[in-house]
């Protein structure tokens, strides 16, 4: 009998790679860890569907069961679009995307490259605005896919894993001189700048909230 280190490895090859977490866990290479331990059961995929499901059951030697449904729904693999004229730009749409299927910049419009898209979904509740949709891809989602999609997901944790690292080996700033930390006083007591960004941010989403509601409203929002 393999052991679950050698298990995983092998169950992480019949998962859809889509990194969606409806599974409960962080990804597709924690739940076949998960399941390769004993901890998790082998329905708990919505991508996957039931012939994932049978493939896990099948490697495994364990009987098949029904998908959990407390793990949701999955009708097909779709893509997300962002309606660029809703988008303010904030960024944290790139930050949820496993696979970074998002490109963009501060303050600037955001697109999702489709042929990267994996269709998990996280992007969604990341979105302050709303302005990300899921939309059928028209094809269904391969072992190519799934192939190319584990990959990108590694590059992208390797990738932030550096951005970590470097963060916490970058030298610490000097004390502020005892003038500066005078002037910023009034600031200080007035509020501070971290109180006024918080507004600007409020004002900048509730006036493009405000926004999509008109263009609803006269019918001119695009799907």
């Amino acid at each position: 009998m393999l052991s679950a280190a050698r298990l995983a490895p092998r169950i992480d090859a019949l998962l859809p790679q889509t990194q969606c977490t409806q599974c409960g866990y962080e990804g597709c290479r924690p739940y076949a860890d998960a399941i390769a331990a004993g901890e998790a059961a082998i329905n708990r995929c919505p991508p996957g569907g039931s012939a994932g499901v049978e493939a896990l059951a099948q490697l495994l030697n364990r009987p098949v069961l029904p998908l959990d449904p407390s793990c949701g729904d999955f009708n097909g693999f779709h893509l997300a679009v962002i309606e660029e004229k809703h988008c303010i730009g904030c960024t944290l749409c790139i930050t949820a995307c496993p696979v970074d299927a998002i490109i963009g910049a501060n303050k600037r419009m955001h697109t999702v490259l489709e042929d990267w898209c994996t269709g998990c979904e996280l992007c969604l509740p990341a979105c302050p605005v709303d302005c990300i949709t899921m939309i059928p891809a028209g094809r269904d989602w391969q072992r190519n896919d799934a192939d190319v999609a584990r990959q990108r997901h590694q590059a992208s944790q390797a990738r932030r894993q550096r951005l970590r690292q470097a963060s916490l080996q970058a030298p610490a700033l000097p004390p502020a001189p005892a003038a500066q930390t005078a002037a910023a006083a009034p600031a200080a007591e007035g509020g501070g700048a971290e109180t006024r960004k918080r507004a600007v941010i409020a004002d900048v989403l509730a006036r493009a909230r405000a926004r999509r509601g008109a263009d609803a409203a006269s019918g001119s929002d695009t799907p």
